[in-house]
């Protein structure tokens, strides 16, 4: 964790002297949202659903897990799911990138190639999420789309938002940038469809997004993967030795989550936290001799360099099942009404199978 970030989330009373960037922040926020309702922007508004799963505040919230699971639960559902990702960290050479299990992280990033590997389901990224939209429709006739991380992308129209909150770090302060981790400002909640917790709803105040449903999920170890092999095995007996240092790598939003779970796990670690999306080398990787633990969002930027030395913990989210309920509803409205809601003259969905 950086020190802004310590001082978001305890509160730091040298913050306030930020109150006038915040001040500024805001405005700007404000201002530019009012562009896109008001029609000085443009909202392009696909022929499909559109689901936005996002966060209101910096860093990880467990986002790309849920939008695994609604793809997995849209698939074994008959629709034929798409991801789109601004793809941050990545730099290809043309956009739409199509991200495939084997797309260098260099012009992916590191989260879509995380998802495109754990679904298989098609993943677009491209700075312009309409474009990237537009080629999920037009090249792999996809019926229904998952925008990961795209709550502030107005540009794309969105028939639900889902905002991921930490269950345990909530909204630090609760003020916007600089001043505090938001990016909007909370009233922001009261506009979504729903929230979800991950790790409980507790940091969530009764006038956070009052009204609006609200729900929990947590991240299960689900196998070890072995990075250079390949090979998967159970999360009990342990695959590996611990008679040697075991050094646990995060370079996610909150390292200390990863961390917390391997001790859950009963795996003894020396905990090395990297920044967000943090670009791995072979120099970060340590001495032998010891094992090196690591997220799979991690794993997809050590792949090349690993050594036999490096695992993999493989999480997927679960909803709460009130949370899938509510989500089959949604889900069941869209296949009886979406079409019918569409402009006059719009292009028309694609037909399930």
């Amino acid at each position: 964790m950086t020190p802004i970030e310590r001082a978001w989330y305890r509160g730091a009373d040298w913050l306030v002297l930020l109150a006038p960037l915040e001040a500024l922040y805001r405005h700007v926020v404000k201002r530019r949202r009012q562009a896109y309702r008001d029609g000085r922007r443009d909202v392009w508004q696909p022929p499909v659903p559109v689901i936005v799963v996002g966060n209101l505040s910096v860093g990880g919230t467990g986002k790309s897990p849920l939008v695994a699971w609604l793809v997995r639960w849209l698939r074994d559902n008959g629709w034929r799911p798409g991801i789109v990702s601004r793809g941050y960290g990545g730099k290809a050479e043309s956009y739409p990138l199509a991200v495939t299990s084997t797309t260098p992280v260099a012009q992916s990033g590191d989260e879509p190639l995380m998802l495109a590997q754990q679904t298989g389901a098609p993943v677009a990224v491209d700075p312009d999420r309409p474009q990237a939209a537009r080629w999920l429709l037009e090249q792999l006739q996809c019926d229904i789309l998952i925008a990961d991380d795209g709550l502030q992308h107005y540009a794309l129209g969105r028939a639900l938002e889902l905002v991921v909150v930490d269950g345990v770090r909530g909204f630090g302060n609760r003020h916007c940038l600089p001043r505090g981790p938001l990016r909007e400002p909370l009233g922001r909640l009261a506009e979504v469809d729903a929230l979800i917790a991950n790790g409980g709803v507790a940091s969530l105040a009764g006038t956070d997004g009052e009204g609006v449903p609200r729900f929990s999920m947590t991240l299960a170890p689900t196998a070890w993967r072995h990075l250079a092999s390949g090979a998967r095995y159970p999360i009990e007996p342990l695959p590996f030795a611990v008679d040697v240092p075991v050094v646990a790598l995060a370079g996610i939003g909150h390292p200390q989550r990863f961390f917390d779970t391997l001790d859950t796990l009963g795996v003894p670690h020396q905990g090395v936290a990297f920044g967000d999306h943090h670009r791995y080398s072979i120099a970060d990787l340590p001495d032998a001799p010891t094992i090196v633990v690591m997220t799979a969002k991690d794993a997809v930027k050590c792949a090349g360099f690993a050594d036999e030395r490096c695992w993999v913990l493989d999480v997927e989210a679960t909803p709460e099942p009130a949370f899938v309920t509510w989500w089959a509803e949604q889900v069941d409205g869209w296949s009886r009404s979406w079409i019918d809601a569409l402009p006059a003259g719009a292009e028309r969905p694609m037909t399930r199978s």
